[in-house]
C-alpha cells in the first residue's frame, strides 16, 4: 500500500505533484491545520504530515498519530512542532534549513536601505501631497561600517551583498574562523568592538539563552551615536523597550524590524516611532523561497517514506533502519560529549577531532560525528541539526577529523572528542555500558566515571582536604539536592574534577557561590 501524506497547510502544486509522481498518496487540505480538533481526528490515517507555520503539532495531535512516521516543515523554524513529543513517538521531524537564506538576507538589505533613506515615511508624505523634500535627509550606505552579529549561512550572504555595496563589514560570531572571515572579506571582531565601530548593525543569529537580549540597554548606549539597527532573525535578540528609549533619546538613529518578541505584533514599543520601519515577518516571503522549501520538503519526505533515507532531520541523524538499534546509544553518547564541550566553550572553535576506538569504529561514524558536532554547536546555534551540522561547520571553517582504531584498551568502545579553540584545547571521552546508557570516562586526561543527567554541575579544583565537604555544604545550604557525585584527579594534591548530578536546575547564584570556594578553579552548570 502506498504511503499517505496529509498536507494541512498551503503548499505549491508542484510540491504536491512530486509526492504523486514518486508514488506517495498526497491528501491536500490546506485549511485543516487551523482546526486542531479536526486534525487530531484524522491524523491517525497518515504516514506523513507536510506543514508550514499554520499547523501546530501538539502532543494531543501526536497522541492520535498511530501511523505517522515523518513531519516535514517547509521552512527553517519548527517552533510549531513539539519536538520532544514527536521524538517520543518515533516521528522524524524534517525542515528545509537553507531554502530561505537568500530571501531573508535580501530583506535585511532592503530594510537597511529603507531605514537609511526613510523610504516608508517619505512615501506616505509624498502620496499625501506634502512634498517634504527637506524633511527626509537620509544617509549613504557606501563606505559605512556594517556590523553583522551571526555570520553563518544568512549572515555571510548579507556580508557578500554589503561588500558589493562598498560597505566595510565587521562580524561577531564565536564560530567564525579567521580563515572563513578572510574568505568572506569581513573583519572578525568582539561584540564590544562591533558596537563601538558599526554605523549599521544587522542580526543573523538564533534565539538562545546566550543570545537573548544580546542587544540590551547597556549595549545600545555603548554603540556609536547615530547607529541604525536591523533585525530579520528572531524576536527577543533586542530589548525592544530599551531600543525605543535609545531611539527617543536620539542615540539610535533608526531601526528596521521584521521580527518581534510577541507575534503577531498587534502592539509593540517600537510602533509609532518615525525612525522605525516594521514588516510582518516577511523574511521568507518571496515566491521563490516558498517554492524552494515546498519542493525540498516533498522530496525529503518521499525519500524517507519510500527508501528510509533521512535528510535535514532535527531530531535524528542519517541512519539506516538496519543499524539504528545498535547505533542509537552511541549517537546519544556523541551528542552529549559534544554538548559537554560546547557548553564549556566560549571562544571560536577551529577544529574538532573525534576518535573511535574498538567496536564503535566499525559503525556508521559519519552519523556519530554529526551528532557530536550538533551537540558542540547547539548552545549557540539552536536551529542546527545532525544533518546540517557538518555543512555549517565547514561554512565556519571548522576542521573536522575522524580517527578510527579497531582496538580499545579498557572498554569495548570508546569515543574521544578533542575541541580546539582560539585559546585552548578541550578533551573528553566516553563509552556506552551494557545498559545502553552513555558515560563520561575521561576529562582532560583525568579518569572519571559519570553518567549524564539532565542537570549537572562541573567543577575543576585543586585536590585539597576540605574541598568536597565545602562543596556539599554549599549545595545543601542552597537547597540543591545531589543525585550523584563523581570525582577524579590527575595526582594527589594536583588538578581534580567533580561532576555532580543535580535534581532540578541549579541557580546561577549557587554556581557563583561554588566558584568562590577555596581551591575551586572553575564551576559551570550544564544541561543535557
Amino acid at each position: 500500500m502506498a504511503p499517505r501524506v496529509l498536507i494541512s497547510d498551503k503548499l505549491s502544486p508542484a510540491a504536491i505533484q512530486i509526492f504523486r509522481d514518486r508514488g506517495v498518496e498526497a491528501d491536500f487540505q490546506p485549511d485543516l491545520g487551523k482546526d486542531k480538533e479536526k486534525l487530531a481526528a484524522v491524523i491517525g490515517d497518515y504516514d506523513g504530515l507536510a506543514i508550514r507555520s499554520a499547523t501546530k503539532v501538539t502532543p494531543k495531535i501526536l497522541a492520535n498519530a498511530h501511523r505517522l512516521k515523518v513531519i516535514g516543515r517547509a521552512g527553517i523554524g519548527v517552533d510549531n512542532v513539539d519536538i520532544p513529543a514527536a521524538t517520543a513517538k518515533g516521528v522524524i521531524v524534517m525542515n528545509t534549513p537553507f531554502g530561505n537564506s537568500i530571501t531573508t538576507a535580501e530583506h535585511a538589505i532592503a530594510l537597511m536601505f529603507a531605514v537609511a533613506r526613510e523610504i516608508p515615511a517619505a512615501d506616505v508624505s509624498t502620496q499625501a501631497g506634502k512634498w517634504e523634500k527637506n524633511r527626509f535627509m537620509g544617509v549613504e550606505i557606501t563606505s559605512k561600517t556594517l556590523g553583522i552579529i551571526g555570520c553563518g549561512n544568512i549572515g555571510s550572504i548579507v556580508a557578500e551583498r554589503a561588500i558589493g555595496l562598498k560597505m566595510r563589514v565587521i562580524a561577531f560570531d564565536p564560530f567564525l574562523s579567521p580563515e572563513r572571515a578572510q574568505d568572506l572579506g569581513v573583519e572578525k571582531v568582539e561584540l564590544d568592538e562591533l558596537f563601538a565601530r558599526a554605523d549599521f548593525i544587522t542580526l543573523h543569529t538564533p534565539l538562545t539563552e546566550k543570545t537573548r537580549n544580546v542587544i540590551d540597554r547597556q549595549a545600545l548606549f555603548r554603540m556609536k551615536k547615530g547607529v541604525r539597527i536591523v533585525n530579520c532573525a528572531r524576536g527577543g535578540l533586542v530589548d525592544e523597550v530599551a531600543l525605543r528609549e535609545a531611539l527617543d533619546a536620539g542615540h539610535v538613529a533608526g531601526a528596521g524590524f521584521d521580527v518581534f518578541v510577541t507575534e503577531p505584533a498587534i502592539e509593540n514599543p517600537l510602533f509609532g516611532h518615525p525612525a522605525v520601519v516594521c514588516t510582518p515577518h516577511l523574511g521568507a516571503a518571496t515566491s521563490e523561497a516558498q517554492e524552494n522549501v515546498a519542493l525540498q520538503v516533498a522530496e525529503q519526505m518521499s525519500d524517507y517514506l519510500l527508501r528510509g533515507a533521512v535528510s535535514n532531520a532535527v531530531n535524528s541523524p542519517s541512519i539506516t533502519a538496519e543499524e539504528a538499534p545498535r547505533l542509537r546509544p552511541f549517537v546519544a553518547l556523541a551528542e552529549k560529549l559534544g554538548s559537554f564541550a560546547g557548553q564549556l566553550t566560549d571562544s571560536g572553535v577551529t577544529a574538532v577531532r573525534i576518535e573511535y576506538e574498538g567496536l564503535v569504529a566499525g559503525m556508521n561514524t559519519r552519523a556519530l560525528t554529526s551528532a557530536a558536532v550538533t551537540g558542540l554547536l547547539k548552545p549557540l546555534l539552536a536551529d542546527i541539526n545532525m544533518v546540517s551540522a557538518p555543512v555549517i561547520a565547514r561554512e565556519r571553517g571548522i576542521a573536522i577529523e575522524e580517527v578510527l582504531r579497531e582496538d580499545a584498551d579498557t572498554y569495548d568502545s570508546v569515543v574521544r572528542l578533542t575541541v580546539t579553540t582560539d585559546g585552548l584545547t578541550r578533551h573528553v571521552a566516553g563509552t556506552v555500558y551494557a545498559d545502553g546508557k552513555p558515560r563520561i570516562i575521561d576529562i582532560k586526561g583525568i579518569e572519571i566515571e559519570a553518567a549524564f543527567g539532565p542537570s549537572m554541575l562541573y567543577v575543576t579544583n585543586e585536590d585539597k582536604p576540605g574541598y568536597v565537604g565545602a562543596l556539599g555544604a554549599t549545595l545543601g545550604a542552597a537547597g540543591v539536592n545531589i543525585a550523584t557525585f563523581n570525582l577524579g584527579r590527575a595526582a594527589e594534591g594536583g588538578d581534580a574534577i567533580a561532576i555532580v548530578q543535580i535534581d532540578g536546575d541549579i541557580p546561577d547564584a549557587v554556581v557563583a557561590q561554588v566558584q568562590a570556594l577555596e581551591h575551586v578553579k572553575h564551576a559551570r552548570a550544564l544541561r543535557f
